[in-house]
């Protein structure tokens, strides 16, 4: 029973006071932590040696297609043109200044990611240090996945449709308002992803018609081949469509609890067919959306002295 109220207090808005306990599992909890961001700061260095700025070139080049007048599909590209689009400007520059912009740019966005999650909160740099081979990663190469990260912390039905046309997985979130009934949320998060898909075929008719052609047989296996993926879908199939039931079945079940947003969070996170380390920093979102936002006013209003009726003084 100690052990559980201990786990349980571990995401408790209340600055997680486990960690202020003297005890074994206080330690337990920082030494994983220590071990987590050591991997991450291994990760880092090896990436900003090995490949630095990667998917930063990826973008570019993408966009400079764009800028040049040539079709963005195919060079092996499964995600939606709108990102591409929204790049095209940083593909006008030296791809030195645009690396450093986009950088610039990434850290902004993991800045607001720990301001919306709570930056005071002890829960929130321990999440960090776990997922710090995640943030590492996607530092290092430039990966858009801090973006998704902090549109999917902020939680609102344009958030999530805006990173699910950035990458498509984002659009899983749903769950979370589809089994509460919202059917309001739900709406405005499928009129906003269909404005944006129509944003699209204004810009770029033909490379919003061309892009469900990319997401072919053959594109995919070639995707979910690819060497660092960590999906069950590398083992098997049905492990992995096992798998994605049983994170749908448990987004489902818990959506109207307190951890409805982390469940749908961890569902759209875990559900691809192609998962590496860096999409693991998502998992920080799991701490944001409307489930934390709605627990830290409760808890506010807790923490308020009760001021009982005819107390007010009144100037004499």
């Amino acid at each position: 029973m100690d052990l559980g109220r201990h786990l349980q207090s571990l995401f408790r808005v209340d600055r997680m006071a486990v960690f202020r306990r003297p005890g074994p599992l206080r330690w337990l909890l920082i030494g994983i932590g220590v071990i987590w961001a050591l991997g991450g700061i291994r990760m880092f260095l090896f990436h900003i040696s090995y490949d630095p700025f990667a998917d930063t070139r990826v973008y570019y080049d993408a966009a400079a297609r764009l800028n040049a007048g040539f079709p963005l599909y195919p060079p092996g590209r499964i995600y939606p043109p709108l990102f591409s689009i929204l790049f095209r400007p940083l593909a006008l520059l030296p791809f030195e200044l645009a690396a450093a912009i986009w950088e610039g740019v990434l850290l902004t966005a993991l800045g607001l990611t720990l301001w919306r999650i709570g930056i005071r909160k002890p829960a929130t740099w321990w999440a960090v240090l776990v997922l710090s081979i995640g943030i590492a990663w996607t530092l290092a190469i430039g990966q858009v996945e801090a973006i998704i990260t902090v549109l999917l912390a902020i939680g609102s039905p344009f958030a999530v449709a805006l990173a699910g046309n950035i990458k498509i997985f984002p659009l899983a979130v749903g769950i979370y308002w589809l089994a509460r009934r919202d059917w309001h949320n739900l709406g405005r998060l499928i009129g906003w992803t269909a404005a944006l898909v129509f944003l699209q075929l204004i810009l770029d008719p033909s490379d919003t018609w061309a892009f469900p052609g990319t997401l072919g047989p053959g594109q995919v296996a070639f995707e979910v081949g690819s060497s660092g993926n960590i999906s069950p879908f590398v083992i098997s199939p049905i492990v992995w469509a096992v798998c994605v039931a049983i994170e749908f079945a448990v987004a489902f079940r818990f959506a109207r609890w307190r951890w409805g947003w982390a469940a749908a969070v961890l569902l759209a996170v875990l559900a691809p067919p192609r998962v590496f380390s860096y999409n693991l920093m998502t998992l920080l979102a799991c701490l944001g959306g409307p489930d934390m936002a709605r627990a830290d006013r409760e808890v506010g209003r807790a923490k308020s002295p009760a001021v009982p009726v005819g107390s007010v003084s009144r100037p004499a």
